[in-house]
């Protein structure tokens, strides 16, 4: 992951609130106890996250820049007393520390040796253990935004899966977002945007995700803009 990396992207994603109360939904039943969320960011997604199960949450952020702002977030309210900000990547974190979830929201394409990292991150895990990756479905969706922001790739669930950490089972593989395909698709096809604007993530916000959250059990989580894998550590 580029340490240097500071995208505008995420100030405007941030907007996304739909979006992150539909897939933080699809984890919940995943996280309790101590979780790691590398690649963190701003923290925009610590507040959709939070509950009474979980005993401790770390934000491992590489950006110096964006490590501050978060740990700015989590001291500005008492709904963050259970977080800290740390500047890092999950090489940099000793691996006497485990935890019993690790997160990887919209990350994993940033990183160029992707099977690599989630090997790493098994080894930072409790038995029993999460590794929950939630990134950008379908190569030929791939637009000049993703290679503005580093994206190295976009998953399907085949590749996805390739990605397994060894002795790690897949618990769950699913597309989100099925409404969502159809703009990124129009995206992809017509507009061929290198950043896309604060109205339209607020179009697919309002009125796509919603559309999603009907469509997505319809269609068996078959089709989706975006893929959710869950591994469990042995």
């Amino acid at each position: 992951m580029n340490s240097n990396y500071v995208g505008q992207e995420l100030d405007t994603f941030a907007h996304a609130r739909n979006w992150k109360k539909y897939w933080s939904r699809q984890i919940e039943p995943y996280l309790a106890g101590d979780i790691l969320e590398a690649g963190a960011g701003l923290g925009a997604n610590t507040e959709f996250l939070m509950s009474s199960r979980i005993v401790r949450w770390v934000g491992l952020e590489p950006d110096p820049e964006l490590a501050a702002r978060m740990r700015t977030l989590f001291a500005a309210s008492p709904e963050f007393a259970k977080c800290t900000a740390e500047v890092g990547i999950t090489s940099t974190i000793d691996l006497s520390r485990k935890f019993d979830a690790i997160l990887y929201i919209d990350v994993l394409e940033h990183i160029e040796h992707d099977s690599e990292e989630l090997a790493r991150a098994a080894t930072l895990l409790k038995k029993g253990g999460k590794i929950i990756v939630l990134a950008p479905a379908h190569q030929w969706l791939y637009t000049p935004f993703d290679k503005a922001i580093g994206h190295f790739r976009r998953y399907s669930k085949a590749s996805l899966v390739a990605c397994k950490p060894a002795g790690c089972v897949l618990r769950r593989i699913a597309y989100l977002d099925a409404a969502g395909v159809l703009a990124s698709t129009g995206n992809r096809l017509f507009l061929k945007q290198a950043d896309p604007t604060l109205e339209q993530i607020l179009f697919w916000d309002r009125f796509l995700v919603p559309v999603s959250r009907l469509l997505d059990p319809l269609t068996f989580h078959t089709i989706g803009k975006s893929v959710l894998a869950v591994w469990e550590r042995e």
